[in-house]
């Protein structure tokens, strides 16, 4: 917290060409590395590093006009830009919360990853090598 204003720091956030970009409170609620094979392929890595923050608290700087909306948009979708193709961030949970791909925010969140997901479906060629709990699904589901 901002101890001077009351509120949440904001982080700058955005896509690889600029064309988009975002603010978000760092306010995270919770951080995981997911290695489903959906953020897989959407990131092009073996997994993707996400933090958790209800949707009102992240909003768009610029661009809005190039965000590219894939999947429902009245359920879990992905936001790229629709330039670069970066994946912004994610919606889920009934559109209250924004997953922020953190390797798009420019600022560091005092937030880290404390866990790993869908472990079960992790690309065969990578080996997680630290010692964050594991969870095959969801956490707390295995």
């Amino acid at each position: 917290m901002d101890r001077s204003e009351g509120k949440a720091r904001l982080l700058a956030g955005g896509c690889f060409c600029g064309a988009v970009g975002y603010e978000v409170e760092d306010a995270f609620g919770y951080a995981a590395n997911c290695h489903c094979s959906g953020c897989r392929r959407a990131t092009g890595a073996a997994f993707k590093p996400f933090a958790g923050i209800e949707v009102d608290k992240l909003r768009l700087t610029r661009g809005e006009d190039k965000l590219l909306i894939f999947g429902d948009r009245n359920a879990a979708h992905d936001r790229h830009c629709a330039q670069c193709g970066s994946l912004l961030y994610s919606v889920v949970h009934d559109n209250a919360y924004a997953h922020v791909a953190m390797g798009t925010l420019i600022d560091a969140p005092s937030i880290r990853p404390d866990h790993h997901i869908f472990v079960g479906s992790k690309a065969p060629w990578f080996t997680i090598t630290d010692d964050l709990p594991q969870y095959l699904e969801h956490a707390g589901v295995d």
